[in-house]
Parts: structure tokens; C-alpha cells; sequence
């Protein structure tokens, strides 16, 4: 195992690729994770990372001039959060035979603005339902995805589905909000007058309310401040110690 040290990275091999981009070789280290890359001096459009034990895609300064990363065959279970604050050009990551487990481990990636071409072949993801459209939907500006080009209509059909599973999880969401608990409210008043013998009887009383009428009136008298009279069976009691119902309040 080595350590990506200045050391390293100087001594590395240097070339202009055949794309004609100028790439740094730092291939078959058994690197442990990504360090030190500011003495690269963002002099490389591609930095070449296969055949190492990195676990995650993070460590890096700011390097503008970054275009693509080769990432195949390490041991990658997940991606840091605001790359594009430190690598914000690149525009290809191909990360093939790692283990990125879940299809939201991808997620990170989508704040990259530039970037067009991934690939996750060979990760634990790639055999994942609605994998291929998950991806389309999560990184909108790609254009290629294992190296296969994204349709039109594959990009309708994930925009389809991804925005019908979004709208049901908000529809989910606001009536979980709005439902009314009776009750509810009880653990949020802040007064000392309210004893647990107390608390206990009102929630008797709102519980047995014949109409949501005589919930509401009891639940508005106790968000007020006014503690109304209860025996000991949750019935309402006037200043004589007669009952009478809630309707009554």
C-alpha cells in the first residue's frame, strides 16, 4: 500500500492521452485514499486512479482544469458531497467495478454542472431496478451512461416516472402533516398548572367527545390557557361540581 504523497505524484507517469488531454498515470498503487493533489499544480486534464483500494471519492483541492477521472477497480462505497466546489470542469468519471451499493450513493454527483459521461458497470447499482433511469433522472445533462448513448425517450420515461414518485411522496407527505391528532396538542403546552392527573383527564375527555365540535372547542380552551373543570371521569364540571357536557363550554 502507498501513500499518494508529492513524492509520488511527481514521479508518476505524464503524457498527452489520445484524446489530447494531459493525463497523470497513478494506476496500481494500492492508493488508500485521494491526498496531496495540490502539488499537481492543475496542470492535468486527467487523472487516471485504477487499480488502488480507494473507498471514496473525496480529498481533492481545487483543481478547475480536471476533465476526467478513472476510478475503475478500487473498492468506492461513496462520493462526497460538494464536488463541483473543488472539481467543478470535470466532465467524465467512470467508476466500473467498485462498490457503490444503493442507487442514491450516486447522488453527489449531480451537482456537477459539466458533467456527461459515467460509468458504473460492475458495481452492486448496475443491477439495481430502474437503475439505468434512476441515473438519467438524478444527472440530467448526461449523455452517455456505461458508455451507451441516453435516448430522448429514455429521458421522457425516466422524467415520467421519477416525477409521478415524487409527486405521491409530497401528496404522502402534506396529508401526513395535516392530519389532526386528538390530543396532539396537549404535549405542547408549557404550563405548570397542567398535573399528570390533569393531563390525563383531558385526553379521557377529548377522547370520548361525541363530534369533532366538542374536540376542537375543548383543544382552542387549552391552546388559550383556560383549564377547564374536570372530574375525575373527564366530564366537565361548572363551579356548583355539576356535569355537564362539552357542548356546553
Amino acid at each position: 500500500m502507498v501513500r499518494l504523497t508529492p513524492e509520488v505524484i511527481e514521479n508518476a507517469p505524464q503524457y498527452l492521452n489520445p484524446v489530447g488531454q494531459y493525463e497523470l498515470c497513478l494506476r496500481d498503487l494500492k492508493i488508500p485514499l485521494i491526498e496531496n493533489l495540490g502539488a499537481t499544480l492543475n496542470q492535468f486534464d486527467t487523472l487516471d486512479l485504477t487499480n488502488n483500494d480507494l473507498r471514496k471519492v473525496d480529498g481533492f483541492p481545487f483543481l478547475p482544469k480536471i476533465k476526467t477521472l478513472y476510478l475503475s477497480n478500487n473498492r468506492i462505497a461513496s462520493i462526497a458531497q460538494n464536488l463541483e466546489e473543488y472539481i467543478p470542469n470535470l466532465d467524465t468519471v467512470i467508476l466500473n467495478n467498485n462498490s457503490l451499493q444503493n442507487l442514491t450513493d450516486i447522488d453527489p454527483l449531480s451537482t456537477l454542472p459539466k458533467l456527461a459521461h459515467v460509468s458504473f458497470i460492475g458495481n452492486p447499482i448496475a443491477m439495481t431496478k430502474d437503475y439505468r433511469l434512476y441515473i438519467i433522472h438524478m444527472l440530467p445533462n448526461l449523455r452517455t451512461l456505461d458508455f451507451n448513448r441516453i435516448t430522448n425517450k429514455e429521458r421522457e420515461l425516466a422524467s415520467k416516472i421519477y416525477k409521478s414518485k415524487s409527486s405521491k411522496k409530497n401528496k404522502k407527505k402534506q396529508t401526513q402533516t395535516n392530519t389532526f391528532v386528538p390530543g396532539e396538542q396537549l404535549t405542547k403546552q408549557p404550563t405548570s398548572r397542567l398535573t399528570k392527573k390533569d393531563a390525563e383527564a383531558i385526553k379521557k375527555a377529548i377522547k370520548e367527545a361525541k363530534s369533532l365540535e366538542e374536540v376542537e372547542k375543548l383543544t382552542a380552551m387549552l391552546q388559550a390557557g383556560h383549564m377547564p373543570n374536570l372530574n375525575s371521569d373527564g366530564n366537565n364540571t361548572n363551579s356548583n361540581g355539576s356535569g355537564t357536557n362539552l357542548m356546553e363550554i
